[in-house]
């Protein structure tokens, strides 16, 4: 779907989902996501809007779980997208946006 049909330009679509990034509301998650859309999100194509939109919309406490390779990863949220997020969490030294 497109940023359009999803009520709004692109941008508007991607800075909405950089401030839902940045506050889930867990904080150790909007660390994650914050520092991973201030990063890539310019450069997501619709589909990996789509797949950041879906793990932004999936529970804090699972996502985290799946960062943490706790409990399997869902097909649904298995995408590139994830697998970006995942290689933020397994960078040595990571520093995050605050």
């Amino acid at each position: 779907m497109t940023g359009i049909a999803k009520g709004g330009s692109s941008e508007a679509r991607r800075k909405r989902l950089l401030f839902r990034a940045q506050r889930r509301g867990f904080k150790e998650v909007d660390l994650i996501f914050g520092t991973f859309a201030a990063r890539e999100i310019a450069t997501l194509d619709d589909t990996g809007l789509d797949a950041l939109e879906a793990l932004l919309d999936a529970p804090d406490q699972e996502v985290f779980a799946w960062l943490k390779g706790e409990a399997p990863v869902p097909p649904a949220h298995d995408t590139p997208v994830f697998a970006r997020l995942r290689a933020l969490c397994s960078r040595k030294d990571p520093t995050w946006n605050a």
